[in-house]
This record gives C-alpha cells, structure tokens and sequence, in this order.
C-alpha cells in the first residue's frame, strides 16, 4: 500500500504538494481528500499520484480524511486540466477550482459552524475531543478555526473538524462539500422480504377492518408488481397516496402497525425531461447535402467546419448527427456561447432526446450541477449534454461529438480569473484527447479557424442558402451625420427606422433594436464645467441606470448616487449622454406607446427564469418590440421578426483592437440574420455616421468571403493570428511609478530572450481597475512553438526577475494566451 500522496490544491500555486498516507484511509487517484495546508488551513485536494518516495528536507503533513470512496475526476480529464494549464500558462489547481461545481469542493476553510439538524446516531458515538469541539462551535453561530484551537488547546484541531463534518454535525461555513444535498423523495416499501405470503396474509388480517389501510396495502401491491416473480419496483408515497386516494394519516398509522416503512431515495434533478418523443427534423435537399459532407469529412478529419449562413438550418443538421451518435453509444457535448441560447434550444432537444438531455450552467444550483457531475460519473449511457462552456469539465467518458455553435463568438473566452482559456479551443483538445470528433458551426467563422479549414487542416462544409430558399435580409444603410443635418433624427432613432418600425408592427410583425451597450447612459456630465463622475477605484466613467437612479462601474461595482448639483461648480447643470439599452427602451416606449417592450440585457437577465421569461413572451407575441445588447445577436430564433435594427454601428467599429473589425462584422452580421427567418425576406436598418466604411460594406452584401480576405491580408502585413500566436502579459500594482519601473525592467528581461516578438510595455486603454494601475506587455510567438516550453521559460524569467528586482514580488502578474 502507498504511504504518500501528491495532492492538487484549488490554489494558483505550481505542482502539487506530498501528504502522508494514515494507516486506516486508502484514498484513490482522482479522489477527494481533506488535508491541511498552512498554519490553520483545510482544503479538499485531488490526489493526483500515489507513492511511496518519502520527501526529504521537511516534515511531511498526513491527509486528514478521505471524501470519496470513489473517484470524483477520471483520469483523462487530469491529462485535460494539465493540458489547460500548459497552454494557458496557469497552475493546475486554478484548473480544478474552476473545473469541480463548488458543491464539490471546500471554497473556504475559515469559518466553521454548527449543523442544526445533526442527531447523534447513537450514544457515545461521537469521540470525547468531538463533544468537546461541538459543544464549543453550537455556542457560537460561526467560529474561525484558529479560535477553536485555541479555546480547546487541541493540536490537530483541523482532524477533529474533518470528522465532524464527515458525521454532518459541522459545516464550513461558506461552500463545503457537505452543504451539497442531492434531490430526494420519500419511498415506501413494506417490513417483510418480497415472497413471504405467510406475513402477506398476517398484514391483510391486520387491516380488513380499516378499509383505507386495505386501500393502501392493495395499491402498494398494484404499483410494486409484488405479485411477479421480480424484485417489486420502488414506490414513492407521493404516487402511492394518490393511487389509493388516502391521507399521510392512513400511511401513518399502517407504519404504526409495522406494514409499511420510509426511506429516501437520491433522485436525478433531471429525470423529468421525458422519453425520446420524436425523430429529428427531416432535412431539405441541401441540409441533407451538407450532413453528408460532414460524415465524409469526419472520415479524414477530427475538425470540421461547417459554415453555414444564419438560419440555414444548422442545428437540425447537429441534431441528425448527436442521433447517430447515440445510435453508436456515444455521449455527446453541445456548446452554446450564451445561457440565453438554452432556453430555446433546450425544447427542441428535448422533443428528440427526452430524458437523454442534460443542461449543465452556470444559472443552475450547486447541487444542480453537482447531480449532473454525478450522474456523469456513474453512468457511461448515451446521452446529449448542452451547457456553456465551463461543460468542458463534465467526467465524460464515452464522448464521440462535439459541437461548438457559434464558434467564433467571444463568450467561449473565459476572461477572469484563471483559467483564461478559449472553450472552442479546449474543446478540440478534448475531444482529441477522448478519440472523438468536433464541428465548429458559425455563419461568420472565427478568422483563424477559417484560415486552418481553407489550409486543410479542417474539414469544410458550406450550407450557403436560407432554409426554405428564403432570401437574406436587405440591409439598409442609414447616414446619421446627413440625417441629423436634415434634422430627420430623434434621439437615436432615424425617421426611416421608424417608419419601417411603424409598418412593420401594423402588419402584426416584431422589431428587434440592437445597442451594445448596457445601462441607461453611458456617462453624465456637467454642462456648465464638463465635469464627469468616475469610478473611484478605475479610470472609467460611471454608466448612470434609471432604475436604480444610480451611476455604477461596471468593471469593479462602485456606486454613486445621482448628484442634482455638480460637485465640482455647485451648479444644477448635470446632463445624461450617450445611450444605453435601458434608455433605448424608454424612448422605444414614447416614440411606440401602445407596443409592449421587453430588454434583454446583462441587468435583466440575471437569474435563470429571466431569460426563460423574456423569449418566451417576444416567441408567443406578448412582447413585439426587443431591445438588447449582442446577447440578441446569438443564435436566437423568432419566426415573425421583420425589422432588426442597428443603432450605432460605429462604437463597435472604432474600438481600439485588432480583431475590432472582425467582431463587428461578426455582430452585425450576426443581429441581421434575427430578421426574416421563416415566412418572407427580413430588413436590416443600419445607422452609421461612416456608411463608406468596408465593413459596412460587407455586411451590406452578407460577403463574409470578401471580408476574410480583406482582414487576412491586414492580419499578414501587421504580423497578427493566425500567422502568429499572441500572449498578452498584464502587470498589476497600486504604485502606478513602481509599477512602470518594473514593467520596464521585466520587459526588458523578456526581450533578452524572446527578442523582438516582445512589444511594449504600454497602459492599456482602462489603465486602472479595482485600485490597481496596469501595464500590458505583448509576445507574438510562432504558432507551432511548444507552450509547455513557453511556460517553463517565462517561469525562469519570472524567478530571475524576482531576485533582480525585490519590489516584483509585490507585483500581481498573469498571462492570458489568445486574447479575445
């Protein structure tokens, strides 16, 4: 037996740290144990090897208990966090702190608390140095640890602590693996073993003179098959009651008598969606055409593209292929950039594939996902997962498909904390790693991935007409600097867009208005002096919400009350500028006052039923107008919508970035596919103050080739992806001087090495955020270089850099690999 362990912390600390074995726990590779870490820690760890090569040089700590009689992470997804961690240029337990449900993992080891429902299960059960410990916690709501080793004098409090919370009598206070509760429901079964009819007679006597006990008896019998000769099947007393329409007071009184008995069942949170219902959709000529493409691509390639314009019928092409899939064994993973698009396709999936369905995100509970973790773990079925893209991390172990929906869309992007990884680009890996396939499906792909497929490293499918032959939309472009000198502008909205609005509506059509910006202004300002409010603790503007008539900070929470008189010249001249989705849908509501407007934005959508909410009332016309941020951009399907409408196409088009022009195309292009999807063609009215710009141009003529060939040739003459890979290096530190003095010197270290694929370093365009001042240093390395070796050279440089400079360790320094 292994005397050690090497255990993986959920902490942004390199490798894995060596606990002793105790004698009486056998924990496995993959499994959770609680150890302690620090003077007066406790984390649950992943044991990751088991060993017996005893460290030298320091006293070794032992694993305080074991939490799972079986594995919680299969192997192959250690080799995946491993890999993340790799390219990413992140710890490996940043991984698993973002990869396990916090359900599943101790999120604090500082406050304990007493359980109020624990019952000791027999007297003297609990150790005199357990009494002591409860009794000392239940005086207190919630206690740190250190105060109870030190009101106790205990050593090694922390073990006690374990088992307590191993009985339930305490929780950690926060987030801990016992706070994780699966569903139950309340089963009946009667006291005697299926097949004894002697004491099947002796009930029957019992009960002949209380008809609704006989009731009962004789409805548990129907509902069990006791009579076959098979194990009798579960009964829950929900469903037993109601089948012999008696009262919990019958069944009461029948457990007096010793007839029957309860007990809880764990039950699947998911078991509800229903059996398989229907086929798939039956495809047309050229759905059936690109399917077919598909299957032979797969036949020489693990990667294939499938571009298909907006509503071209993608997913019923997806839903054709996680069928077959099934049919093989297989299980199947379907990304979804945003939570918004389950809503939708959740129905139809489960029309197909019942209870075959799981939704995995991060809108459901903990216990939520833990029961689909769980559920995963336990069984090797088929089954159809459709999640964001943290479902990357499920325990998968027959995957076959995957399925990335809108690859090209920024959300696949996780951006803080660590892991900062892209879950299109994850997923690849994963896939690879499990021998399975992947299709990438946009009908505006990601410029890098539609240079590999147009190289050959991916396979290509094109489905380039609208379902049912249904034309594009015309897209209309509106010059707002002539419209406003015409004075045929109000507020944001052009007399042409409200014109089009108006007829459209009349004919019992709906209008989609599209503003990426949330909030009701983006900023305020004084009109007498300019003074503008900002974020105390970033170099931001505060964004005012009428709601709340507040102005916030959307990067750290600040909040500021709306002044009536300007702080810095005492007069009463605050004005509101710009616009904002919530301001959008306040002027919506006065130039249509008899429409019902709904907004869907990061502010309306905070809870899972909201997005629910809002799709459901524009899908069955009890809302006709939508205002929203790219969240409508997003795959959403509406049948009667006729009229998108793009407000200010110029902020997105501006921005200061490289990939600027491709997201806006993508966006554009994208929010002009929501119009005209199932009856006649649609119409995009696009405001501009640049309308001879090229990417207007482009989304003009839906010429999504045109563009890749324009931005490629931008993208190989300034030395940008897919030609090379980027790594964005951010410094971070409340000393604005100190920290420009490190930058210097740190870039100047890097630059002895990578020479000039390092650029900078440079503030970046919002230079302070949560009361840190930024530097941003930039590496543009060759897309074949090794990222372990990467890793392993920036590692050095950042060690050489902390002796050469002391003031480094002061400094908070991260990578993020492929930004977006």
């Amino acid at each position: 037996m292994s005397q050690f362990a090497e255990a993986l912390l959920p902490l942004s600390i390199p490798g894995t740290y060596t606990y002793r074995i105790p004698p009486h726990l056998s924990p496995q590779v993959g499994s959770r144990v609680l150890v302690p870490f620090g003077r007066k820690k406790i984390y649950t760890a992943i044991v990751v090897m088991l060993h017996d090569r005893a460290p030298q040089g320091y006293e070794v700590k032992e694993i305080m208990s074991v939490l799972d009689d079986t594995p919680i992470v299969r192997h192959p997804q250690l080799k995946f966090w491993e890999w993340i961690a790799d390219y990413y240029l992140c710890s490996m337990g940043e991984v698993y702190k973002a990869a396990l449900p916090s359900g599943l993992k101790v999120e604090s080891e500082t406050y304990i608390s007493v359980n109020p429902d624990f019952e000791e299960e027999t007297p003297g059960s609990l150790s005199d140095r357990e009494k002591v410990v409860l009794d000392f916690a239940s005086q207190r709501d919630r206690l740190q640890i250190t105060e109870l080793a030190s009101a106790t004098g205990f050593k090694n409090v922390e073990y006690t602590v374990s088992r307590l919370i191993e009985r339930e009598a305490i929780r950690v206070s926060e987030r801990v693996v016992d706070n994780y509760r699966p569903k139950t429901e309340t089963c009946v079964r009667l006291t005697c073993k299926h097949g004894n009819e002697a004491r099947m007679h002796e009930f029957f006597d019992m009960v002949k003179r209380a008809r609704k006990q006989e009731q009962l008896l004789m409805a548990y019998l129907d509902l069990s098959h006791w009579m076959g000769r098979d194990e009798p099947q579960e009964v829950s007393k929900e469903t037993l009651l109601k089948r012999a329409d008696v009262s919990q007071a019958v069944l009461s009184a029948a457990i007096q008598r010793g007839i029957f008995e309860t007990y809880k069942k764990a039950i699947n949170r998911f078991a509800v969606l229903g059996n398989k219902l229907s086929d798939p959709p039956t495809l047309s000529a050229e759905q059936r055409r690109a399917y077919s493409e598909v299957h032979e691509c797969f036949r020489q390639k693990a990667i294939t593209l499938l571009h298909g314009v907006t509503s071209s019928g993608k997913t019923s092409i997806y839903m054709h292929l996680i069928q077959d899939a099934l049919n093989v064994g297989k299980q199947v993973l379907y990304l979804v950039p945003e939570i918004a698009l389950t809503t939708q396709l959740t129905r139809r999936l489960k029309a197909v594939f019942g209870d075959r369905l799981l939704i995995y995100h991060s809108k459901f509970s903990d216990n939520e996902r833990v029961d689909i973790w769980r559920k995963l773990l336990t069984s090797n079925d088929p089954c159809v997962v459709i999640g964001v893209r943290s479902a990357i991390f499920l325990p998968y172990a027959q995957l076959g498909l995957i399925i990335v929906d809108e690859e090209h869309d920024t959300s696949y992007k996780q951006q803080d904390p660590a892991p900062r990884y892209n879950g299109r680009n994850a997923a690849i890996m994963l896939a690879q790693m499990h021998g399975a396939k992947t299709l990438l499906g946009s009908a505006t792909p990601d410029i890098g991935v539609y240079y590999r497929a147009l190289n050959g490293q991916y396979g290509l499918v094109q489905l380039l007409t609208r379902y049912e032959g249904i034309e594009m939309p015309r897209v209309k472009v509106i010059d707002t600097k002539q419209a406003r000198r015409k004075r045929e502008m109000r507020g944001m909205f052009s007399q042409e867009l409200i014109d089009d609005c108006r007829h459209a509506l009349k004919a019992d059509e709906q209008v989609i208005l599209f503003q990426n910006r949330r909030g009701y202004a983006p900023m305020v300002r004084c009109k007498e002096c300019g003074w503008i409010p900002k974020c105390e603790n970033c170099d931001v503007s505060l964004t005012y919400h009428k709601h709340t008539h507040a102005l916030t900070c959307h990067y750290c929470g600040y909040t500021l009350s709306l002044p009536n008189i300007c702080p810095a010249c005492q007069m009463p001249g605050i004005e509101i500028v710009g616009y904002g989705t919530e301001r959008i849908e306040d002027e919506v509501d006065q130039v249509f006052p008899d429409e019902k407007i709904s907004r869907m934005d990061l502010d309306t959508t905070r809870s899972k039923s909201s997005y629910d909410r809002i799709i459901d009332e524009f899908s069955v016309h009890k809302t006709n107008i939508l205002v929203g941020t790219q969240m409508v951009t997003k795959g959403l399907d509406f049948d009667r919508v006729s009229i998108v409408g793009v407000l200010n196409a110029d902020t997105m088009i501006s921005f200061p970035d490289f990939r600027s022009h491709e997201r806006a195309f993508d966006m554009l292009e994208q929010v002009a596919g929501r119009a005209g999807r199932a009856h006649k063609q649609g119409q995009v009215i696009l405001q501009t103050s640049d309308p001879i710009h090229p990417v207007i141009g482009f989304v003009e003529r839906h010429d999504y080739e045109g563009f890749y060939r324009h931005e490629l040739a931008e993208r190989e003459r300034f030395h940008y992806p897919p030609f090379v890979r980027l790594i964005n290096i951010y410094l971070k530190h409340r000393d604005d001087a100190l920290l420009g003095e490190v930058a210097v010197r740190y870039a100047t270290l890097l630059r002895q090495t990578f020479g000039s694929r390092v650029l900078g370093p440079e503030r970046p365009m919002v230079a302070r955020v949560q009361n840190l001042y930024i530097r941003q240093v930039v590496m543009k390395v060759e897309t074949q270089a090794s990222m372990s070796k990467v890793k392993a050279i920036l590692r050095q440089l950042y060690e050489q850099m902390l002796e050469l400079d002391g003031r480094m360790k002061s400094v908070r320094l991260y990578y993020d690999v492929d930004p977006m």
